[in-house]
């Protein structure tokens, strides 16, 4: 079985009439549907005319694909054939046991900007992987306004200021297994807190987890999903910025070319030139004190297209 924990928990989407209502969003594609298919083992990826990027981590300097990378003492190139997923290396991000916060990452700038948004990548947590809390720790996409800070946390979303995006697990409590629920974590107008919120397929959204999401009456209720431990999986994450002045904006995700999570008429902006400028990966943990904890990723590609699992044999 692909998943640990496979719990099914269906919280209810708000109604709204059908006057007025934005018509359904079109069907997302699945597994093998998306430009990896076309190239197995990814090889040539990086031509294609939807690939806006493509790293497999081959070359030992990340400063030859990346425009910035946090904490580089505590990252690294590994050769561990256990810790790579295709080809001969992988990038590892290490969090050594601590009290203070700490932020692995690194960043890759989009510069022209784009309203629709994949990005894919294969991920790893370590076998014994073990945080409670504060801990950003997926595949991100960034829309943020000129002259604003890579880093605003607690600054809300205003429409025009910035939107977020995070791929990520959430482990609130040491009784729920590590590393915790698959969700979205998201900076967006209509935010409940100025963390942003946490938008799980269920459309259970934190905090306030009482009250329904506002994720329209196309909304469907997937089940909440922790990953195991130890296993590489394909992630991919989609966004699509909504037009100003409508709810047609959607964030979707998928786990090994599967759909999980898909949350339609959003609005995640209030002027059209706000638009996605920034994709990276991270692991942050506000509190490290079990434990060193360790991350692996690898086979990284963003595209304005589904890019779907790698082909055949990496």
């Amino acid at each position: 079985m692909w998943l640990t924990v496979l719990q099914l928990v269906w919280w209810a989407a708000p109604t709204r009439g059908t006057e007025g209502a934005p018509p359904a969003p079109p069907a997302l594609p699945e597994g093998g549907q998306g430009i990896a298919a076309r190239y197995p083992g990814d090889r040539g990826i990086e031509a294609d005319p939807a690939v806006l990027f493509h790293d497999d981590f081959e070359s030992d300097d990340l400063r030859k694909t990346w425009d910035n990378s946090f904490q580089k003492a505590d990252l690294r190139i590994t050769r561990d054939p256990q810790n790579v997923h295709g080809g001969t290396r992988a990038l590892e991000f290490t969090i050594p046991k601590q009290q203070a916060e700490l932020s692995d990452g690194v960043v890759k700038n989009l510069p022209t900007g784009q309203d629709v948004v994949f990005l894919r990548y294969y991920s790893k947590f370590e076998k014994g992987f073990d945080q409670v809390g504060s801990s950003h720790n997926g595949g991100i996409l960034n829309a943020l306004a000129p002259g604003l800070a890579y880093s605003t946390p607690g600054v809300r979303a205003d429409g025009h200021n910035k939107f977020i995006v995070s791929f990520e697990n959430w482990r609130g409590d040491a009784a729920t297994p590590s590393p915790g629920w698959l969700n979205v974590y998201c900076y967006h107008p209509e935010q409940r807190s100025e963390y942003g919120d946490h938008f799980f397929p269920s459309g259970k959204v934190m905090p306030n987890p009482a009250r329904p999401g506002g994720f329209g009456a196309h909304f469907v209720a997937r089940p909440d999903i922790i990953p195991e431990l130890g296993r590489w999986y394909c992630f991919e994450l989609m966004v699509k910025a909504n037009e100003a002045g409508q709810r047609d904006g959607r964030i979707a995700c998928w786990l090994d070319g599967k759909l999980i999570a898909d949350f339609p008429d959003l609005r995640l902006r209030d002027v059209d030139t706000l638009k996605i400028n920034s994709a990276s990966l991270c692991l942050h943990i506000k509190s490290n004190t079990a434990r060193e904890n360790k991350k692996w990723y690898d086979d990284v590609v963003v595209a304005t297209a589904y890019i779907g699992p790698v082909a055949g044999n990496k």
